[in-house]
């Protein structure tokens, strides 16, 4: 059977209001570090022109952003499956959560060192802080099936992601008012850039704690500590079986794997390749950053409602031919007024795909296992965030263009959808994991 739809003491009002609190205070860094600021300042400043010298060969701003991208998704991919089992264990999801988050928003703070030259420096920050970012995402998603019933999930799910564009978009406005009117604040553009890359973590880890305090978890019986290793890799192991013995769970994951991948890869390589491909001002491409947060917040609401009318696997297919026309298109564009309208298209799908991800997902979760499930997830999460950015490096380096980089993504989506168009929907299934 699926997860049940018995709903929890951790269900009250409070807790909800302190899981969306959460998707509000990380989308700072989501937006500001992954998207806006930092791929910028990273090829512009901090990587010398013509790029860096190592091991013999010349390194591109754009390959070693792709690349160490792609390694903090490797890291996590080999931790989360453990990481979860031992959580469920344990009761305490909770716990996990600051223990990744608080280390993360550290890092980001510490990017206000992220000084011209210092390469290997400001690579080591972000990729502590990625890493801490996507491991605290598997406890926040994990509380998801506990906080709401099965046919609640695709509409909680798109006001988190929407609680997290007004927060996020309101932290980059913010950022784009200092960097913009830097001079009105006796300050240098450089010292600007840093203070907003600061600002990032503060937000993270301050909204972080208030959310944090408010989510509860149910009580359960502890495991001894020297049973739960030992107990959480039978578990694993477990649920690694049951996952490739459950034909629409592996077919769904399967294409999560291939159009997250190429989500990811816009997400993470955008602001850069606006930056180095298409020479686009600082201002334009945190303003588009900013419209898409703008527009965000009205799509993951528009898809949450689509999804309570034709369900969560029509509305995610929908949004991957949306996906699909974009990408195709960016590799036309070379004006800025067309990469204003790719911000907007992208705002318009991207909560949506990703929030009806997540919802879809949690309705094959058996009772009580959310973080142990949520940590196999992630492992296909970060597993497609590896391959897309490291392509779109690797075509760069090949061509000197990431154009082609650009259109490779289509690919991704267009995998995607075919896989996910031969997934049934979990409420139509009369068979399926037993709890």
């Amino acid at each position: 059977m699926t997860a049940s739809s018995h709903q929890s003491p951790a269900s009250s009002r409070k807790v909800r209001r302190s899981w969306l609190l959460y998707d509000w205070a990380n989308s700072a860094f989501a937006t500001v570090i992954l998207a806006a600021l930092l791929p910028v300042w990273f090829a512009d400043a901090v990587v010398p022109e013509g790029g860096v010298q190592w091991l013999g060969r010349t390194w591109s701003a754009t390959s070693l952003w792709g690349y160490t991208s792609g390694l903090s998704a490797l890291l996590v991919f080999l931790s989360a499956p453990m990481l979860g089992a031992m959580a469920d264990l344990r009761g305490n999801r909770r716990r996990w959560l600051i223990a990744c988050f608080i280390p993360g928003s550290l890092a980001t703070v510490m990017l206000f060192t992220a000084l011209p030259g210092r390469v290997a420096w400001t690579l080591g920050l972000y990729l502590v802080a990625s890493i801490g970012f996507v491991s605290a995402n598997i406890f926040y998603d994990a509380f998801l099936p506990l906080i709401a019933k099965a046919e609640e999930r695709d509409r909680l799910s798109a006001r988190g992601y929407a609680w997290g564009y007004l927060g996020g978009g309101i932290m980059l406005l913010i950022d784009l008012i200092i960097v913009q009117k830097h001079a009105s604040f006796g300050l240098s553009a450089g010292l600007a850039v840093r203070i907003a890359l600061a600002s990032a973590g503060i937000w993270w880890g301050g909204f972080g704690l208030l959310a944090w305090r408010g989510l509860e978890e149910p009580e359960q019986e502890k495991t001894p500590v020297s049973q739960i290793v030992n107990t959480a890799m039978r578990r694993s192991l477990r649920t690694l079986r049951e996952t490739f013995g459950t034909r629409d769970l592996l077919l769904f994951l399967a294409a999560f794997l291939l159009y997250n991948d190429g989500i990811q890869t816009v997400v993470k390589m955008a602001s850069i390749f606006g930056a180095e491909e298409m020479e686009l001002s600082r201002g334009t491409l945190m303003g588009t950053l900013l419209l898409v947060q703008i527009i965000g917040i009205l799509g993951a609401l528009i898809f949450g409602r689509l999804a309570g009318r034709m369900g969560a696997r029509r509305a995610i297919l929908l949004s991957l031919v949306m996906w699909t026309l974009l990408v195709s298109w960016a590799y036309f564009m070379h004006s800025a007024w067309e990469f204003w309208m790719l911000g907007a298209g992208v705002g318009l799908c991207l909560g949506g795909s990703q929030a009806l991800s997540r919802s879809f997902f949690s309705s094959f979760i058996p009772e009580g296992r959310s973080a142990e499930y949520f940590g196999f997830y992630s492992i296909f999460a970060k597993f497609s965030a590896i391959l897309g950015p490291i392509l779109f490096a690797m075509i760069n380096q090949a061509t000197g263009s990431s154009r082609l980089s650009v259109l490779a993504t289509a690919a991704f989506f267009v995998s995607g959808m075919i896989l996910l168009s031969a997934v049934k929907d979990p409420k139509e299934l009369t068979t399926g994991l037993q709890s």
